[in-house]
């Protein structure tokens, strides 16, 4: 151990009880301000995560599209999607606009057929096994009192005020020109079951039909208004929909074809996500910085008792750059204490908070009845460093002035 270490070490126990105090003050300040950092960023990522999960369990990592018609060749277009690197599913879609009409109630819907042998690959929030029971089973009634069936989300259920195997009315703006003029499609449905996605935008306005059941009410015979795609890795997805894009384009000779990704789709909510999270983690990272003045002040005031010390190690040799590093090291060392004390306690927060989920949030107003949890070691990493550079910061005043002493000078008036 080299001279600067050792005398910061001794300076480290100094048994004066004012710049003890404001040593313990900092300390404390530092692990209070880590400790929250890293609970509400873990808190922050795990909100994020929830929401992405939930998202791409109800829809499509991508969807393609054409410009001003629907697919009529889907079959083809689908095998060519999914020659593509970076393509696991593709599945056809028809998406419309409709309203719900019950005995008790009106609602506005969006419609959405699918195929369940395709889709309940993609539609991670429904199961298969359960789509094909609720939907492919009514498609081999074959009778004249066949009514085919409708999976509604459980809140546009309840505002419709309807259970499992209550009769509903699908109006379809695609309806026919009679001389009074234009008359909506209307088809009966019965509820087949109810879905939660754990989205309340999905569950009140979400209502799932068989593919065929949907083309027969829009008119629109044997085509899709969308495919569905699901990709290996939905970071690159939007690299992915542009390949997609770019590939049918270019076989089929035509600008027609456009795709867009899932982050494109929930732009708004994660970049308000990234936004307050970033915001979150330069308003906690005052409290580190007031935690820092404290520990500039303390050294400050330690340079002042110890003016007579420096003086004689500069008097024996001591040069600037090693009083520099002595108080710079006895600030670091307060800094590097706060620092892990409050790293340990912010992990053994998140890992109580994940494990106990003790703090409860009315599921009505949140998206979640518990707070969600989710540490990552990057955010760890950068907390820890943005304190430990604060605290560095806060030692280079005091230690300058301490090596810019004269020593004639304090040990005349010290």
């Amino acid at each position: 151990m080299t001279f600067e270490y050792f005398i910061g070490n001794r300076y480290l126990r100094v048994k004066q009880t004012f710049i003890s105090l404001i040593t313990f003050l900092s300390i404390a300040g530092i692990t209070i301000g880590v400790m929250a950092l890293i609970i509400v960023i873990a808190v922050m990522s795990g909100a994020e995560s929830e929401f992405r999960s939930r998202i791409l369990g109800v829809e499509s990592h991508v969807m393609v599209m054409r410009y001003g018609s629907a697919f009529t060749d889907y079959r083809r277009i689908i095998k060519d999607v999914e020659k593509i690197d970076g393509v696991e599913t593709a599945s056809p879609y028809v998406f419309s606009q409709i309203m719900l009409r019950s005995s008790s109630g009106v609602s506005g819907a969006v419609l959405r057929g699918i195929d369940p042998g395709s889709a309940g690959q993609a539609i991670k929030s429904l199961d298969k096994a359960f789509l094909e029971q609720r939907l492919t089973k009514n498609q081999d009634a074959g009778t004249s009192a066949f009514v085919p069936g409708i999976i509604l989300g459980q809140e546009l259920a309840r505002n419709l005020g309807v259970m499992e195997n209550d009769i509903i009315y699908l109006i379809s703006p695609r309806g026919m020109i009679a001389p009074v003029g234009h008359i909506p499609a209307m088809k009966r449905f019965r509820v087949t079951g109810l879905f939660e996605s754990g989205m309340y935008e999905y569950d009140t306005s979400l209502a799932y039909v068989h593919i065929k059941d949907a083309q027969s009410i829009l008119h629109i015979g044997d085509s899709v208004t969308n495919i569905g795609v699901r990709v290996t890795d939905i970071y690159k997805a939007d690299n992915i929909a542009e390949n997609i894009a770019a590939n049918l384009n270019r076989k089929y000779k035509t600008g027609s074809y456009w795709a867009r990704d899932w982050m494109q789709m929930n732009r708004n909510l994660f970049s308000a996500l990234k936004l307050e999270k970033k915001a979150m983690f330069i308003i906690l990272t005052l409290i580190v910085l007031v935690a820092a003045f404290n520990i500039a002040s303390s050294l400050i005031m330690m340079v002042m008792e110890k003016t007579k010390d420096i003086a004689i190690l500069k008097a024996m040799g001591a040069t600037d750059k090693s009083i520099r590093r002595i108080f710079v090291f006895k600030g670091m060392i307060v800094g590097l204490a706060g620092t892990v004390l409050g790293m340990c306690l912010g992990l053994a927060g998140c890992i109580l908070l994940e494990h106990y989920k003790f703090i409860k949030l009315p599921g009505d107003v949140y998206y979640f009845t518990t707070l969600p949890v989710k540490l990552e070691a990057l955010d760890v990493f950068v907390i820890v460093s943005a304190a430990m550079i604060i605290c560095y910061l806060a030692t280079l005043y005091p230690a300058r002035q301490a090596s810019k002493l004269n020593p004639v000078e304090a040990i005349r008036y010290g």
